[in-house]
Formats: structure tokens, C-alpha cells, sequence
């Protein structure tokens, strides 16, 4: 049985109470003592597209695979793997983005598993930002004692392993995950094992995607750069195109080595192991496999002589049009200075930094990301329109925390900016203290 400090990482995550689809209330801390071991976090929509649309065709096969971790679809002979898989339970928390109550409640009525709390807004909020949900429908693993990703990608178990034969789907070594044989564009193959002692990045990306086939031509270039030098650094192409053919003539203009079209299986494994959202993605990896920085898009169009590489990340960023992105994540602190001011642009990120590096060693540590990334923004048009759009004052230095995917921003109205101001800021932030104002 789990204890009740196990029972309260989950509530402090989800609350202390979930909707059941009858309109009850259940205890979120009982779901530890009931047996449950994993809990998917089913972030989306109410509307389900219509009886044949995608929206239901996916409800009606999560429904189907949730049902086989419930008591009553447990096998008699419990030698069996599918008797184990379904004796471990799955509990699932519908994280709706509706805004309409009735709405809500006639698909949460509908649907077998539990619910956050329409109310919680906030906390719905708060989720989506931690999970770093950029796309919906999306279906998240967590341990439910722990409340740590088990899988980022559970869409993709579902339709890898129907049956769920290999939960609880826990994360495995990249080195297991892409054995194999892998292509070079001339057909050539080697093994998988030739990676060893090298820097990987995984490439996932695909020709049908514009924003791919821009990043992939500066890729290229980075890549000969880097070789160049003597760097032991190879890329892995993982594919998300829509036929061989694609494939063949997208892999025609790379200098690296590729998963086989032909291996589905092996590239599903990869797009779960990362969590894949979104493409183009290129994650890079240490000679021992483990992450450096899932956003080397970012830096590689930062970096373009490549001088910073293997682009370990930096506690506090200078917000580019390249980085610009990161905006649309989840919370961000940025620090807007004058830069006609020579080093006042350093000066700031020295300012910050020793409360980002906190930060980030403090999630670190609870095998977390940070809940805020941390920039400075000098003066440019990108900055200017940024100011514009989120009507933030002129005024320089400016502490603001931009939440662009609930629309709200913080801003901290003092005469000077000093290390005790940045880290209050911070933490009243992230205690739910400081009062949201509208883009």
C-alpha cells in the first residue's frame, strides 16, 4: 500500500479531488491504495468529431485499451503477460481545454475514466505547462506514486502495443532502443553499435514539413562543420514521412546515417522514448546516450559556426527570433534591458543567473524540467513587437514573466532590480501568489 506522503505527490499534482464520469467526487490520493500504478494524463478537447471522425475513432480505441487494466479484465491464469498487465491498474484524468461546463459534462459523462475538476482551471493550466503540451490530443504517462513521466507519447503506445503487453512503458536506454542496422543515403548499412563513444543527434523530421526541409539545409552544413573538426558526432534521421519514396528522396540530401523506413516499430520506440510532439525535433545525446538538450533546433540556428557545440543549455538565454519559440512553451521570466548600453546585456544575465541555476538544479533533482525557462531581451524589432503584443511599458530594465499559453503576464514594478527582487519574483511565481493581468 502506498504511504500517505507517496499518496500526496500525486494530489499536490492533481488536487485532492477527480471527477468521476457519474459526477461524484474520488479522493486522488486513493488511487495508490486502489492499486493503480500509472496514471495517464489525457490532455484535449471535448468535441469528438462525430461518430466516425479521428476524435472518436481515438476515444473509442483509449476506451478499449483502458478497459484492460480494470479489475474485471483480468484473465484467470495470472502466468500469462496479459494477466500481469492487467493486474497492474491504469487510472486515466481527462485535462480538458473546454471552456463550455455543459459541454464538459456531457463528454465527461460519457467517458469511463476520471476527470480534473472543470473549476480547476488553474490547475489545468498549471499541467499543461509542465507537461509542455504543444499538441491535442496528447497522452501522458506519470507514475502515481511519484508523479515522474513514465512515457510522453502514450498515444503512441496505444497504437504500438494494443494489448499492453509491455507496460508500464517506462523509459529504456537509447542504446537499446536504436539497435539495429542503420541506412546511409547510398544504401550502405551499418550497425547501431558504431554510435558508441560518439555524440548523437536524433533527427526527427520528414519533406512534407517546410520548416524541416529549412533546418535540414543548415543542418548539413553544422554537421561537416563539426566533423571537420575531428568531433566524434554522427545524426540519426527518423523519418515521419508519409511513404518510402518521400523518405528516400528527403534522406537523398543527408550526409548521415538513418533508421530504415521499413523499421516502423524501431522509429515509433524513438518518437516515445523523446516524446515527440512536434517536428522538426533534434535531440542530442552524450557518448553515454543521455540527454543534453532536446532543442538543438534552437541552437543550432544560434550557433550557426557551431563554436558552442554540443550545446549543453545555459541557465538564462538571450532571446533571439531563433529562441523566440520557447515563448509558446510554457512560462518564461525575461528580463528586458537597454542594449545601446554596452554589457548591460551581460550584466543582466549575470543578475539572473544564480536564481535560474537554482531553479533548474532544484527540478533537476526531482528529475523534473524547470518551470521556467529565463531570458534577457534587448532592444530589436522582434522584442519591440514582443512588447507590443503582450502591451508590457517601454521601460528598461523590465522583470516580466510571460505565460503565453494562458494569455497572462506578471510584471514587477520596482525602481531597481536586484538578485533578492528576481528571486522573490520567482518564487511568489511559482506559489501561485502573484496576480495574472491579460495579454
Amino acid at each position: 500500500m502506498a504511504s500517505p506522503r507517496c499518496a500526496a505527490a500525486l494530489a499536490e499534482l492533481l488536487g485532492e479531488t477527480l471527477a468521476a464520469p457519474d459526477g461524484s467526487s474520488v479522493s486522488t490520493a486513493s488511487l495508490p491504495a486502489r492499486g493503480v500504478s500509472l496514471v495517464g494524463l489525457y490532455f484535449g478537447y471535448c468535441g469528438g468529431g462525430g461518430s466516425g471522425g479521428p476524435g472518436a475513432q481515438l476515444a473509442a480505441s483509449l476506451a478499449a485499451f483502458y478497459a484492460r487494466f480494470q479489475p474485471a479484465a483480468a484473465p484467470s491464469e495470472p502466468e500469462q503477460p496479459a494477466a500481469k498487465a492487467a493486474q497492474q491498474r491504469l487510472e486515466i484524468v481527462f485535462v480538458s481545454a473546454e471552456q463550455d461546463q455543459p459541454r464538459w459534462q456531457e463528454a465527461t459523462r460519457a467517458m469511463p475514466w476520471l476527470a480534473l475538476p472543470f473549476a480547476d482551471k488553474r490547475r489545468k493550466l498549471k499541467l499543461w505547462n509542465k507537461f509542455r503540451v504543444s499538441n491535442i490530443p496528447s497522452l501522458i504517462f506519470i507514475d502515481a506514486i511519484t508523479g515522474k513521466v513514465v512515457c510522453q507519447n502514450g498515444l503512441l503506445v496505444i497504437r504500438d502495443d494494443p494489448e499492453g503487453l509491455e507496460f508500464p512503458w517506462g523509459p529504456r536506454p537509447f542504446q537499446e532502443v536504436i539497435a539495429g542496422p542503420l541506412v546511409q543515403n547510398k544504401g550502405q548499412s551499418q550497425d547501431s553499435s558504431t554510435l558508441e563513444g560518439s555524440y548523437v543527434g536524433v533527427y526527427f523530421s520528414a519533406h512534407w514539413c517546410p520548416p524541416c526541409r529549412s533546418l535540414t539545409r543548415v543542418l548539413v552544413e553544422s554537421y561537416r562543420k563539426i566533423k571537420e573538426v575531428g568531433q566524434k558526432f554522427e545524426i540519426v534521421f527518423v523519418s515521419a514521412d508519409r511513404s518510402e519514396d518521400s523518405f528516400k528522396q528527403y534522406f537523398s540530401e543527408m550526409p548521415w546515417l538513418a533508421v530504415p523506413y521499413a523499421d516502423e516499430a524501431r522509429r515509433s520506440r524513438l518518437n516515445r522514448l523523446y516524446g515527440i510532439q512536434g517536428i522538426p525535433t533534434l535531440v542530442i545525446l552524450d557518448p553515454k546516450g543521455e540527454v543534453i538538450t532536446r532543442q538543438g533546433r534552437v541552437e543550432v540556428l544560434n550557433d550557426l559556426d557551431c563554436r558552442e557545440f554540443p550545446w549543453y543549455p545555459k541557465p538564462v538565454l538571450e532571446l533571439t527570433e531563433a529562441n523566440a519559440v520557447h515563448l509558446n512553451e510554457g512560462p518564461c521570466l525575461v528580463l528586458f534591458v537597454d542594449s545601446d548600453d554596452d554589457g548591460e546585456s551581460e550584466a543582466a544575465k549575470q543578475l539572473i543567473q544564480p536564481i535560474a541555476e537554482k531553479i533548474i538544479a532544484k527540478y533537476r533533482a526531482k528529475d523534473e524540467e524547470a518551470p521556467l525557462l529565463f531570458f534577457v531581451a534587448g532592444e530589436d524589432n522582434m522584442t519591440d513587437s514582443l512588447r507590443d503584443y503582450t502591451n508590457l511599458p517601454e521601460a528598461a530594465p523590465l522583470l516580466t514573466i510571460l505565460d503565453m499559453s494562458a494569455r497572462a503576464k506578471y510584471v514587477m514594478d520596482v525602481e531597481e532590480i536586484t538578485p533578492d527582487v528576481v528571486e522573490a519574483f520567482v518564487n511568489d511565481f511559482l506559489l501561485d501568489k502573484l496576480k495574472p493581468e491579460p495579454v
